[in-house]
């Protein structure tokens, strides 16, 4: 089955839940109303039903490949690639200074998601190309900005992350590589990056690497890390590629998912060293660093929903079509198509309200990053800022968990042939895995979550967000609906829930640290089945309101009812047993002694 993108329901998500409208009035965004969101959207799905999603499968089963220095893509991404750039893709959300069209992040996260479902492995190239843009804008010169971003915006080169190293893992404090100052403000750097996504390849003329590495002389610890540009071919004095530098690539990981995306071990300086230019100051790349990181981290989570919509639309079309066994309910006198059994139904609605909550949150997350950059009132940027990165660890953890979740269901209803690599159902399943790991573990999500987004300010942002949640409480309060009172009683016991653990958390941090960490990621999972819940309870809401008024597209909007009405009854109900886990489970997590492993 070919890729649709949900155009209706992310246009449902931005405009009911997300307050696209709003956005549109925040200064720079007043071209980005509805219609200019409906065409971009529309115009995006159509590249990605027609040249992207083609190549996914292909990608899978013909993968890139490293020989003597080089990387060869999939057959199609070249091609691809330069039909990306010439369409402004890269340059969505980026500013029109250089480029791009500077659309607000709750029309570029739609986009997003169309991409990673139509092919995750080729979307990898622009999802690190966007963090290296980032981080220039914030932290590099005027002239490297002029000399380095056009051409990134424009897709005509691409960038990368280079932070691990094989001894370091996520604590980077242990990073060796080295930076030795020229005199000429270039620096010669020496040491070798491990899980470089597309570090080498063929698809464009040259790779911009950020690079993690330490002056001599600098602070021991995270503290003495510095941010540099290693181009991998020199810049000429008219600003086309020259010079080969010394950055190589010295292998490519044979990888459960993902195959198409060359992940690279690169190697700097073997001979005479690699040159680079200084971002920022010295000693403050990490701080540099976490600007992509933060980027990605939400990109990451956009890539979990994606790839859950695929993997749901393939199982409802398989659902549909094999045929296998007599309805239990005796509707049909002979074998029927599987969509007819209840419990594919069940599996089927729990991919879908999973996977349409996760949207959700995630474009209502968007909206506030585009109010804490562009509103014109200090306050009301200080409160979108602090919900948006209490949203982040969400987006990126719950819903990248979620995605395992919904692509395991969708081998399920595959059956055996769910097993059998040319249904590609298990293709989504197998790239799904590592979404939970890079830019940071669901457990490195999780400590955030506690630590710098709940402990440090008492609680605050995540008892505003449970008043927040109390509002949308006391309106399904007002309904008389069985699907308002469903999810009412759902929602509310959710909520308290979530209030009950974020005061064990800010009274236990400091003092019973272990405790509080044992429930970091069951904390993680209940705030997120939390809040996408809540989310789809406005969606009923809205629904509902409209289908009362005779207005909108009535399958859609009933549709939306009964989603939010599943999603609190099978899914937000999970909501007290991870309370009990965090509170009550604590010392079992620690119970049994280390030798005993």
């Amino acid at each position: 089955m070919s890729y649709v993108a949900p155009v209706k329901d992310m246009l449902f998500c931005m405009q009911e839940l997300a307050g696209l409208e709003a956005v549109a009035q925040l200064p720079g965004f007043e071209d980005a109303g509805l219609e200019t969101a409906q065409a971009v959207l529309e115009e995006c799905a159509k590249f990605n039903e027609g040249v992207l999603a083609p190549l996914n499968f292909e990608g899978d089963k013909n993968p890139s490949f490293w020989k003597d220095g080089t990387v060869t893509t999939t057959p199609g991404f070249k091609e691809a690639f330069r039909q990306f750039g010439e369409g402004g893709w890269q340059g969505l959300q980026h500013p029109a200074d250089f480029g791009g069209q500077g659309l607000p992040k709750t029309i570029g996260a739609a986009c997003i998601e169309m991409l990673n479902s139509a092919n995750m492995s080729f979307a990898l190239c622009p999802l690190l190309t966007d963090g290296a843009i980032e981080a220039l804008l914030t932290a590099g010169t005027p002239e490297q900005q002029a000399k380095y971003l056009p051409k990134m915006i424009s897709g005509e080169w691409t960038g990368t992350m280079n932070l691990t190293e094989p001894q370091a893992g996520s604590d980077l404090a242990l990073v060796r590589t080295r930076a030795e100052p020229q005199g000429d403000g270039t620096y010669k750097i020496f040491g070798t990056k491990i899980f470089i996504t597309y570090g080498e390849h063929d698809m464009a003329p040259n790779i911009l690497h950020l690079v993690l590495a330490r002056v001599a002389g600098a602070p021991e610890g995270v503290k003495g890390i510095s941010l540099f540009l290693v181009p991998k071919f020199r810049l000429n004095a008219d600003g086309t590629p020259g010079e080969r530098n010394d950055a190589h690539c010295v292998s490519i990981e044979h990888k459960m998912g993902i195959k198409a995306s060359p992940t690279a071990v690169l190697q700097f300086g073997d001979h005479g060293g690699a040159i680079g230019e200084l971002i920022g100051q010295e000693n403050r790349g990490l701080e540099y660093m976490f600007i992509m990181m933060n980027a990605a981290r939400y990109a990451v989570g956009m890539q979990g929903i994606a790839v859950a919509e695929r993997a749901y639309q393939k199982a409802v079309q398989y659902a549909r079509d094999r045929v296998q066994s007599r309805p239990v309910d005796g509707s049909m006198p002979g074998s029927a198509p599987i969509i007819h059994h209840p419990d594919v139904r069940r599996m089927l609605m729990t991919m879908r309200a999973l996977t349409e909550g996760c949207r959700a949150m995630a474009i209502t997350a968007a909206a506030a990053y585009d109010a804490q950059h562009a509103h014109p009132d200090a306050d009301a940027r200080k409160q979108n800022q602090a919900f948006y990165e209490f949203m982040v660890p969400l987006v990126k953890g719950y819903s990248t968990e979620m995605s395992l979740e919904v692509t395991d269901l969708g081998v399920q209803v595959h059956g055996g042939m769910g097993f059998i690599e040319e249904t590609g159902a298990a293709q989504y399943y197998r790239d799904a895995k590592i979404l939970t790991i890079y830019e940071g573990t669901t457990a490195i999500q999780a400590n955030d979550l506690v630590g710098r987004k709940t402990a440090r300010d008492g609680g605050q942002t995540a008892r505003a967000i449970a008043k927040q949640i109390e509002a949308t409480e006391a309106e399904l309060a007002k309904r008389g609906s069985v699907a308002a009172r469903a999810v009412l009683k759902a929602l509310s016991e959710g909520r308290a829930a979530f209030v009950d653990v974020v005061d064990f958390v800010v009274a236990n941090g400091k003092t019973k640290p272990n405790a509080v960490f044992a429930g970091s990621v069951p904390y993680l999972m209940l705030a997120g089945n939390v809040v996408a819940g809540w989310q789809l309870a406005r969606a009923l809401l809205v629904a509902e309101d409209q289908l009362g008024k005779g207005e909108g597209d009535a399958p859609f909007l009933t549709a939306k009812v009964t989603t939010a009405r599943f999603y609190a009854e099978h899914i937000l109900t999970r909501a007290g047993g991870l309370r009990a886990a965090i509170l009550d489970g604590a010392d079992s997590v620690t119970a049994l002694a280390l030798d005993s492993f």
